[in-house]
C-alpha cells in the first residue's frame, strides 16, 4: 500500500494539462465511522493537489448507527450512491468507494486503479465544453457541444469545504483526529440541457466556498463537462 500511494503521489506532482471538457470528477463515498476509509480520505487529499481532477468527498449516513454520527453526512449523498448502484446493477453500496467521471466504480483504497481510471477519463473527449463566470451571487453557465445529447443532461452546482479536521470520539475510528478534504456541503441541479442549442443559464450562489459545475447524463451517468471556480 505504501508503494502504491507513493506512486500516486508522484502523479500528483506531475504537471498535466486539463482535458477540453474539464477536470475529471472523482466522487469519494466515505464516512467518519468507517475504519477502512482513512486511507481513501488521504488519497482524496493528495488528488486535491491536481489541477486536472475535481475530487469531492460525499459523506454518507449509513454507518452512523455503529456509534459515531458523521458530522458531514447527508442522506442525499447516500441516495446518490444508491442511484449509481442501481444504474450499475449493483446490489449493495459500500465505503470507501470512488466513482470517477460518473462511470468507473473503484474501491477507494486501490490507488493505482484510481489513477488508471482518471487517466482513462482524461483521454475520453466528450465534445462538450462549458464556461462558468461569477458576479457577486450570480453564476452564469454557458456551454457548447458538437453533438446532440440524446439522453439529455443535468446541470449541477456543487459547493465544498476545502479542509476540516475532526476529533472522533466514538465508533470504529474512536480516538483518532482525521483531516478531510473537499467535503461536499451542497449538491443541487440547476437545469437541464439537451444539446439542441447552446447552454445558457444562471444560478444563485452565496459565500466563499469553491463552486463546481458538472454537466452529467441523467441516471446518474457519464460526466460530460466540468468547471470549477476556487
Amino acid at each position: 500500500m505504501r508503494r502504491t500511494l507513493a506512486l500516486l503521489a508522484s502523479l500528483v506532482t506531475f504537471s498535466t494539462p486539463a482535458v477540453a471538457d474539464g477536470p475529471v470528477v472523482v466522487e469519494l463515498y466515505t464516512s467518519q465511522g468507517c475504519s477502512s476509509c482513512p486511507p481513501a480520505d488521504a488519497l482524496l487529499h493528495d488528488l486535491a493537489k491536481r489541477s486536472d481532477v475535481i475530487p469531492l468527498a460525499l459523506h454518507v449516513d449509513y454507518w452512523d448507527y455503529i456509534g459515531w454520527a458523521d458530522s458531514f453526512a447527508s442522506p442525499a449523498h447516500t441516495q446518490r450512491q444508491q442511484n449509481y448502484a442501481r444504474v450499475a446493477g449493483a446490489g449493495t453500496i459500500y465505503t470507501p468507494q470512488m466513482i470517477i467521471g460518473g462511470e468507473d466504480h473503484v474501491i477507494g483504497t486501490k490507488p493505482m486503479e484510481v489513477a488508471d481510471a482518471i487517466q482513462a477519463q482524461r483521454a475520453s473527449i466528450t465534445g462538450v465544453r462549458i464556461d462558468v463566470q461569477r458576479s457577486g451571487n450570480r453564476l452564469q453557465i454557458t456551454g457548447q457541444t458538437a453533438r446532440t445529447l440524446d439522453a439529455g443532461t443535468i446541470v449541477q452546482v456543487v459547493r465544498f469545504s476545502p479542509q476540516q479536521t475532526v476529533d472522533i470520539r466514538r465508533g470504529e475510528n474512536a480516538g483518532r483526529q482525521l483531516t478531510y478534504s473537499n467535503i461536499v456541503t451542497d449538491w443541487r441541479t440547476v437545469g437541464e440541457w439537451t444539446g439542441r442549442g447552446a447552454l445558457d443559464l444562471s444560478a444563485n450562489v452565496s459565500g466563499n466556498a469553491p463552486v463546481v459545475v458538472i454537466v452529467q447524463e441523467a441516471g446518474p451517468g457519464a460526466v460530460l463537462a466540468t468547471a470549477v471556480l476556487r
